[in-house]
């Protein structure tokens, strides 16, 4: 399994954390600590493949956390 593919593994796993904790009606606080972690996963993932989609969902993942901060976040 080369780099990318460890990668995007990690992306996909999180994916997974993420709709369960959806699932469960976790805490808002909680899916989005692991909606930032993912941004910075799939921000690997894209840089690694180069592909402009993929870079073009990770700049809009940024700019959706951006504006979440801005309106004081889910805690």
């Amino acid at each position: 399994m080369d780099v990318g593919d460890r990668v995007l593994h990690r992306v996909m796993q999180r994916l997974e954390r993420i709709e369960a904790l959806d699932r469960a009606l976790s805490p808002p606080g909680e899916l989005l600590a692991e909606l930032r972690l993912l941004v910075g996963e799939a921000e690997e993932w894209a840089g690694l493949e180069g592909d402009r989609r993929a870079i073009d969902a990770v700049e809009q993942l940024r700019a959706v956390d951006k504006l979440r901060g801005k309106a004081g976040g889910m805690n």
